[in-house]
C-alpha cells in the first residue's frame, strides 16, 4: 500500500466514522467533547415554537384577509372581536 492510498483510506474513514455520529445525535464542541444533539427537553420547545409559529401565520392570514376584503366597518369589527376571543 502506498502513502496515497493510505492516506485515501485514512480520510474514507473518518469521513464515515462522522457520518455514523452525526446519524446517532453525537456532537462535539471546540474542546472536542462529545455532547447528545437529541435533547428531550429542545425538542418538547421546538415542538411549542412550532405550534406558535403555525397559530401566528393564521392569525397573519387573517388580517391580510381582513385589510384586503372591502369589508363594511361592522364587519371588520366582527372580525377583530373575533381574534380577540381566540386568545382568551
Amino acid at each position: 500500500m502506498n502513502p496515497f492510498e493510505m492516506v485515501i483510506g485514512i480520510v474514507l474513514i473518518v469521513t464515515i466514522g462522522g457520518i455514523i455520529r452525526a446519524r446517532m445525535g453525537v456532537g462535539r464542541d471546540k474542546m472536542g467533547n462529545e455532547f447528545s444533539l437529541r435533547d428531550n427537553a429542545t425538542t418538547a420547545e421546538n415542538q411549542k415554537l412550532r405550534e406558535d409559529i403555525r397559530g401566528l401565520k393564521e392569525r397573519i392570514a387573517v388580517l391580510e384577509r381582513v385589510i384586503t376584503d372591502t369589508n363594511s366597518s361592522t364587519q371588520l369589527d366582527r372580525e377583530i372581536e373575533k381574534l380577540r376571543n381566540q386568545d382568551r
